[in-house]
């Protein structure tokens, strides 16, 4: 059996995605900004133990996944999930594994 290497642009998105929550900082991140509509860089900031730049370097990630959208006002930027990008990602996982391989209690 010879497996296909090649990714579509789908399984890249999930990918990325699955990058981007592997990091436990990050999941905690995108935890926090779904529990509000929106909340600032400067919030998540005080709530978390890590420098600024930190939060924004995470912040950054999660939005280059498409997990966030940033809204800028002034100086400070508002972070929101994006629902779809979430459901997305539910999808592709489901279509990478096909229901046939799941539910096998484990066995090989």
């Amino acid at each position: 059996m010879v497996i296909d290497m090649s990714i579509d642009a789908r399984e890249l998105a999930a990918i990325r995605v699955a990058k981007a929550l592997a990091d436990p900082t990050r999941f905690r991140l995108l935890r926090a900004i779904a529990e509000r509509t929106e909340i600032s860089c400067q919030e998540l900031t005080t709530m978390l133990p890590l420098a600024q730049a930190t939060v924004s370097h995470h912040l950054r990630v999660l939005a280059d996944a498409g997990l966030v959208s940033a809204r800028h006002e002034g100086q400070f930027h508002y972070y929101r999930v994006v629902p779809e990008a979430l459901d997305a990602h539910g999808r592709a996982l489901a279509a990478a594994f096909p229901a046939r391989s799941r539910g096998r209690g484990g066995g090989r």
